[in-house]
């Protein structure tokens, strides 16, 4: 094992590359480009190409639609001819809350018109809406945490933008 290698032909070839008086790592040695600013000293805000070179066109959850392709963590899938699904996996749930009881018990003392806060009713949407890609072979499925009762027509709109693109 202490023996040099045969093969080697003497010089050093393993490692990353021999470079000058270059530094490969750390601080950039150069001072940035000149950035534009606009009268207030506010940046000017980066502008970005045409769509088929790498602006998001689409993003439901970690689904993301980029130029002609389907981007998501399984892999790219291609976007013409995808098909889109969602499914409505939320409810909505009503109950009384904390508050309605002690002032109906604390106005019930005084008169019967604390019995009114017994119908105060609040509202909370739990669950999520489960979106769903296939194209090119490939199968996708994310989770959209539902927030609103119109979280499912928000994205049912974004699907259908979607299917439009997959046309």
């Amino acid at each position: 094992m202490s023996e040099p290698n045969p093969y080697a032909d003497g010089e050093y070839k393993w490692g990353p590359g021999q470079q000058g008086a270059t530094p490969a790592y750390g601080y950039p040695q150069t001072p940035p480009p000149y950035q534009p600013t606009l009268p207030g000293g506010v940046p000017v805000p980066p502008q970005y190409g045409p769509a088929g070179a790498g602006m998001p066109l689409l993003s439901l959850g970690d689904i993301v639609v980029v130029g002609d392709q389907i981007v998501t963590p399984a892999g790219n899938m291609p976007l013409k001819g995808a098909v889109w699904n969602a499914m409505d996996m939320s409810r909505v749930e009503e109950k009384m809350p904390t508050a309605a009881i002690v002032l109906a018990v604390v106005f019930f003392l005084f008169c019967f018109l604390g019995l009114l806060f017994l119908l105060m009713k609040e509202k909370q949407t739990t669950g999520f809406v489960q979106v769903m890609v296939t194209s090119g072979g490939r199968h996708h499925v994310t989770m959209i945490p539902a927030t609103t009762p119109d979280t499912f027509h928000w994205v049912l709109g974004q699907l259908n933008y979607a299917r439009t693109l997959s046309i």
